[in-house]
């Protein structure tokens, strides 16, 4: 009896393994990045060509934290590199996910609570990167060099403008490294340069808890940047980083906007005039960061538009067109970022009828659907 229920005990550890290692990730993945349900979307000729002309750009997805091949297609989330190339994509910021809380709370987090370890550990990642937000930070850069390698020439990891320049010229997507939140530096700017010399080439400052660099917008301080956040922040701008100031803390904006030379990208938002959300800034800062040069990306789902439709995102970007001017409004889609959406990249043509239906026109379409970010970018990512 003892070997039986012995047996019965090592035979159900065995199938509890085997859903975690190989059902969970699939399963998690499916559940939290969802695509709304929906016919095909009607787009016309002429949304089409539009649509063919542009270098489509995209500022912020989590396409690196999901246990995908991001070479290959695949039917659940809302990234990879077919489907992205599908929809016309040219210059994608993939984002490094280290550290999330649980419920991803708009209101407040605590900085202490981190639900990822066992994601990451399901996924099987590297042992480094269990304990480790800056091994986190890296294993995920090495994600991208993998996938320009698999890409069979089709992504380019991207690390200055002339690395841009040609992945436009040769009609590849340009992937660009990014950090959502500086907690990966884990209080040593040293960490930066690794990082840098890793392909880091926007560094958000804060995710949904305050750091070591300041306050975030869903954190417990409310405050602004910390003497590390501004050695950080200058460190970054010498080296021409750009900086991300999304899930910042309003108070850690224009501790930003008080001491930068260079323009700051807001990747993914909404407007709060649009949308009052937690998750959204004044529209006053908005209008200061674009004032100062700045980029704004407007995202897809409920806590960046409030309704997740087709419809009402073109709405928030015709919003965010008329606050800042059409030359500082970009696409900040927040793909993968555990956010239900209402397409995939592969649809995105369907957004350039949103916004043609919306009523704006050719020049602007095209300047918010990719001429904006790619010229940001060129102005200012690294010169080599």
């Amino acid at each position: 009896m003892v070997k039986w229920i012995g047996g019965v005990v090592l035979a159900l550890a065995a199938l509890g393994a085997g859903y975690f290692f190989l059902v969970a990730p699939s399963s998690v993945d499916d559940k939290l990045n969802a695509v709304i349900p929906h016919e095909a979307y009607k787009i016309s000729d002429a949304a089409k060509t539009l649509h063919a002309t542009i270098p489509v750009a995209d500022l912020h997805a989590d396409t690196l934290l999901w246990a995908r091949d991001p070479a290959r297609r695949h039917k659940r989330g809302h990234t990879d590199a077919p489907r992205l190339i599908e929809g016309g994509v040219r210059l994608q910021v993939f984002t490094a996910v280290t550290k999330s809380p649980p419920g991803q709370n708009y209101e407040e987090n605590e900085a202490d609570k981190d639900q990822l370890t066992q994601l990451m550990v399901a996924q099987r990642w590297p042992v480094r990167t269990w304990g480790s937000l800056f091994g986190r930070a890296l294993y995920q850069a090495a994600r991208l060099r993998e996938l320009e390698k698999m890409s069979n020439g089709a992504v380019r990891m991207t690390l200055n403008r002339a690395d841009l320049q040609a992945a436009i010229d040769n009609n590849q997507l340009a992937g660009v490294y990014g950090i959502e939140g500086a907690h990966p530096l884990e209080g040593d700017i040293g960490n930066l340069d690794r990082l840098y010399d890793a392909g880091l080439r926007v560094i958000g400052l804060q995710h949904f808890f305050d750091n070591a660099l300041g306050g975030s917008l869903h954190g417990m301080s409310n405050q602004g940047l910390t003497d590390f956040g501004r050695a950080v922040v200058a460190a970054a701008e010498e080296k021409q980083m750009i900086v991300d100031v999304a899930h910042s803390s309003e108070a850690t904006v224009r501790d930003v906007l008080a001491m930068t030379t260079r323009p700051v990208i807001v990747s993914h938002t909404g407007l709060k005039g649009h949308c009052d959300s937690a998750r959204n800034i004044s529209d006053d800062l908005m209008v200061e960061i674009a004032d100062a040069g700045g980029l704004i990306g407007v995202g897809y789902w409920d806590g960046a538009v409030c309704e997740p439709t087709m419809e009402n995102i073109a709405a928030a970007i015709h919003y965010a067109v008329g606050l800042v001017g059409a030359g500082h409004v970009a696409l900040g889609s927040d793909f993968d970022g555990s956010t239900t959406v209402p397409f995939d990249a592969s649809e995105l043509p369907a957004l350039t009828q949103a916004l043609m239906d919306e009523g704006l026109d050719d020049e602007t379409i095209r300047a918010v659907m990719g001429e904006n970010a790619v010229r940001f970018f060129l102005e200012n990512l690294p010169q080599n």
